[in-house]
């Protein structure tokens, strides 16, 4: 969980959740369901649609609101705000907030409202620690958060809320590959992806008003943690239809659409998020703008998206890989100075704990270009460009792999467009060649295709081929995109429990 290893995995999953994890509870006390007053609900939507200015203004002109909603919604709204700025300077006036509410709460009697409160708070705290890479006290908070939820859910199992922060958190836990369990059980935490879903899916198909968030929670936890970015993208659709005007929605669906090749529809809602500008400034939008225009094909226009993300974006993550991805543009577009000249950038740029910077550096390290068609086949694959990726495959003559591992990612990529287009005999086939290929060398490529493999044999019923070839995913040792395949591969192991 430290930022150079699970810390970076639980961070990578849970991120982009905490933008609406802390959702206000509706009902009356009296059935265990909180109701916020009108004036406090209104606040409420200002955060989670970003306009965290207007809300901090209509917070502070409230007076009369219950201490424990209210409380709530003012940890939230200083959450988001760090979440998106990360702005450490803030921070630290902000954790000191967090800490005095925490200890207030904790000289409260017992209740499941005050229960429920510290362990979301901690649970608050943590993600802003584990975003501005305050690891060890990351930990500490989401061990407390996790202390807490189990004293709640043991005294009051029939209060409604603690089913999100326990889901949640099962699933936060349960999500660590098992070299860092060890970690966890030293900590007194145990957790599971299986019964954190399970948690978001009674309340998600309860009559509790809660089922809308846990709809989000449920939907990004199938497309983050279980890779299933099909069905979240289509939940996520599903909720823009009922609420059009969503900023948090139109962040997620493209997040969703991107990691599921639908990179066209994903502008099209970067489009509509771009005539919403009210609110807190959603630079990471930029990034994926540049990412889904490189894909297309459109460099020029990809380059401006990678340069508005740079000029905005606080944090050191996905610097370096900007500036290698503006560094292949150029290299694509056929500007050989440019290319080198971002290149050059890219190496002094940034730090490596975001696999895609980890990528970027080992790329940066070799010191050449990578093959251009090849790429093509990438970005086109990876956007959803299937004939635009066939294309260019049949123009790769066996002279232009130069390298055995030209070589071995021209099957890897073959795999994956016939994967993407549903010829699984065809992937099955490209992806032992890119195993068998790749032997003991570090590249990403054998261990993405053993999970790929153990996605299709589950998909296939195939139960014990699964398991076999997640198993195979986890045993690679240190390569671009670990932490990542690690998550995916364990998280698949235990869907295969059930």
């Amino acid at each position: 969980m430290a930022k150079v290893g699970a810390k970076y995995l639980l961070k990578k999953a849970v991120v982009t959740v905490c933008f609406f994890l802390f959702v206000p509870i509706h009902g009356s006390a009296g059935d265990n369901i909180w109701q916020f007053e009108p004036a406090l609900e209104r606040v409420y939507k200002l955060i989670l649609n970003l306009q965290t200015e207007q809300a901090y203004t209509e917070l502070s002109a409230l007076t009369n609101s219950n201490e424990f909603h209210k409380m709530y919604v003012e940890s939230l709204l200083q959450t988001v705000d760090i979440l998106i700025t990360e702005d450490e300077k803030r921070f630290d006036k902000v954790n000191d907030l967090f800490k005095k509410r925490i200890e207030k709460l904790s000289q409260m009697p017992p209740t499941a409202e005050t229960l429920f409160l510290k362990a979301e708070l901690s649970l608050q705290r943590g993600f802003n620690l584990l975003n501005l890479s305050q690891e060890l006290s990351a930990v500490l908070a989401i061990r407390q958060a996790y202390q807490t939820t189990q004293e709640c859910m043991k005294k009051y199992p029939g209060f409604i809320p603690i089913k999100k922060t326990y889901g949640v958190i099962q699933v936060m836990v349960g999500s660590v590959p098992d070299k860092y369990q060890w970690f966890m059980s030293l900590l007194g935490m145990k957790g599971s992806v299986k019964v954190g879903q399970k948690q978001l899916e009674e309340l998600r198909l309860s009559k509790s008003s809660l089922n809308q968030e846990a709809t989000i929670l449920f939907f990004t936890i199938k497309g983050f943690i279980n890779q299933q970015f099909d069905e979240a993208a289509r939940g996520f659709q599903e909720c823009l239809l009922k609420d059009p005007d969503s900023r948090l929605l139109l962040f997620l669906g493209i997040n969703m659409l991107m990691k599921d090749s639908q990179s066209e529809e994903a502008l099209k809602l970067i489009h509509t998020l771009d005539t919403k500008p009210q609110g807190l400034p959603m630079d990471y939008i930029e990034y994926l703008r540049g990412e889904a225009l490189l894909q297309r094909g459109d460099y020029a226009q990809a380059i401006q998206g990678y340069q508005k993300f740079l000029k905005g974006y606080k944090s050191q993550s996905y610097r370096k890989d900007s500036f290698y991805k503006i560094a292949l543009c150029y290299y694509l577009s056929g500007n050989m100075e440019m290319a080198r000249q971002n290149f050059d950038i890219a190496r002094r740029t940034g730090r490596t704990v975001a696999d895609p910077d980890k990528y970027a550096a080992a790329m940066l390290e070799e010191g050449a270009f990578p093959n251009a068609k090849i790429l093509k086949v990438r970005f086109y694959t990876d956007g959803g460009y299937y004939k635009e990726a066939k294309e260019t495959l049949k123009t790769i003559a066996p002279s232009e792999l130069h390298s055995s591992k030209d070589m071995t990612e021209f099957y890897y990529r073959k795999g994956r467009l016939a994967h993407k287009t549903q010829d699984l005999n065809s992937a099955k086939a490209f992806y032992l060649q890119t195993i068998d290929l790749t032997g003991s060398e570090p590249w990403y490529f054998a261990p993405n295709s053993a999970l790929q493999l153990g996605y299709i044999s589950q998909e296939q019923g195939d139960l014990a081929s699964a398991k076999k070839y997640f198993e195979k995913a986890l045993s690679y040792k240190r390569y671009e995109y670990k932490n990542g395949i690690d998550t995916k591969a364990k998280s698949a192991l235990d869907q295969l429990k059930k």
